[in-house]
């Protein structure tokens, strides 16, 4: 048996131990990166020392680039969530875009609140606002749930600095900046096939709110922060990490010397993400123990288990490297000619397997790191695009073991089977029309 089927045989099985051990036993995505990193190696017949210190490196090298980031973006979503932020941003949007499009409004207001906040907590934080709505225009519930649903997952997964894209950036070393730019791109089209599917499909489903909230009490002037204010914490690092992406094209745009190093410096995520905390202070009356100390630890909280994943997905992709697997199994699948459908298809079936989006992205991502130069990716455009691939496998197929899939049914008071209809079909329609959105813009661009 030569070594390239070995090789490719210990990859089949280091995915499948993936795929069983998070969505069948439920170990921790944490331990079993961590624990399909040193089986990968010790398959391989790398010695068992330098395994564990390849393990160590590559955990450390992916946090390094953004561990700091991944922390600062989890502080500003928290510091939203409490101050009333997010649901001042929904309201701006609800006024702008009209009553009568209130559900488009639901899916702009996900795809912006979900980039510093977990998809699930925004679905939570927003659903008060969705039932407050549904009574008010007598239209279903699952309208609004649905419609939401598809922005959520669209920034989720296409637009650093939420955690999956970022992490997928980290790893594939494709720019930030580009990746941002693209993937609102990306997200246009994709959002709004789950929302056609909202207003189209989803309105048959008569869901009557049992419980809501007085739209009042949610859009009340008393209990918000102001509408500008509330955008600056996600708005200003974007246009700001953009800027440094632009100024890095070979043109220099905006001049080279000391010019290009002002932005480089402004532009950089951790400077960005930086100066979103100290914009997302403004939306507090007063600066007090509880904002500065209390809300930002808890913010530091929920960004470490995401971390401590990232870290381990980045430990897989340095194991595969340095065992050669990466490559052998990119030169097998090179074959089939499927380029930009190979990261794609790989993060469908993960997520479909396991739930998680974000655990499909990074794991997904450390198996492509060596691979693109097998299938022609290996340029700056060719990874941006790899990730955003990667980003519309991770949300295909959303069933029973995605935790958003039960957020969603639970505060929108839908029943399983209405669930598998409206957002499991919906996931599937916004991943296929992002890959194919995806795949023309690399045509013209590559």
């Amino acid at each position: 048996m030569s070594e390239s089927i070995i090789l490719l045989g210990i990859f089949v099985f280091i995915v499948a131990f993936i795929i069983l051990f998070t969505a069948k036993i439920r170990l921790h995505p944490f331990m079993v990166l961590l624990i399909a990193s040193m089986l990968c190696g010790i398959l391989s017949g790398m010695p068992f020392i330098k395994t564990i210190e390849i393990i160590a490196e590559g955990f450390g090298a992916t946090l390094r680039k953004i561990g700091i980031v991944i922390a600062f973006g989890s502080i500003i979503g928290y510091i939203l969530e409490k101050s009333g932020g997010a649901l001042r941003m929904a309201d701006t949007i609800l006024k702008i875009v009209g009553e009568k499009r209130s559900a488009l409004a639901m899916t702009l207001t996900g795809f912006i609140v979900t980039i510093p906040v977990f998809a699930d907590s925004g679905f939570i934080i927003l659903s008060s606002l969705n039932r407050a709505l549904a009574k008010k225009s007598k239209i279903s519930l699952a309208v609004y749930a649905i419609a939401l649903r598809a922005g959520l997952s669209c920034g989720h997964v296409f637009v650093p600095p939420t955690p999956g894209p970022l992490a997928a950036a980290a790893t594939l070393n494709a720019d930030i900046g580009l990746v941002i730019i693209f993937g609102i791109i990306v997200s246009i089209p994709a959002m709004m096939a789950e929302y056609l599917w909202a207003v189209k499909y989803a309105v048959r489903f008569k869901i009557v709110p049992k419980e809501y909230d007085s739209p009042d009490r949610i859009t009340g002037n008393s209990i918000l922060p102001g509408r500008f204010k509330s955008f600056l914490p996600i708005l200003i690092p974007l246009v700001l990490i953009a800027l440094k992406s632009v100024a890095d094209f070979p043109s220099h745009p905006f001049g080279a010397g000391n010019f290009l190093t002002f932005f480089d410096f402004i532009g950089h995520p951790i400077n960005a993400l930086l100066t979103g905390i100290f914009l997302s202070f403004l939306l507090v009356p007063k600066l007090n123990k509880e904002v500065v100390h209390d809300w930002v630890g808890n913010g530091i909280k929920n960004a470490g288990v995401i971390i401590l994943i990232t870290g381990a997905g980045g430990s897989l992709g340095t194991i595969l490297r340095e065992t050669g697997i990466g490559i052998v199994f990119g030169d097998f699948l090179s074959q089939f000619h499927i380029g930009i459908f190979l990261p794609f298809l790989i993060a469908a079936v993960l997520k479909i397997a396991q739930g998680s989006a974000t655990v499909a992205i990074i794991t997904t991502s450390a198996l492509m790191a060596p691979m693109l130069s097998s299938i022609g990716f290996d340029s700056s455009l060719g990874r941006v695009f790899i990730v955003l691939a990667i980003g519309a496998g991770s949300i295909c197929g959303s069933h029973a073991n995605d935790s958003m899939f039960w957020v969603v049914a639970q505060f929108s008071d839908m029943d399983v089977s209405t669930s598998y209809k409206c957002q499991t079909v919906g996931s599937i329609l916004v991943s296929i029309t992002a890959i194919c959105t995806v795949a023309v813009i690399a045509f013209i661009f590559l």
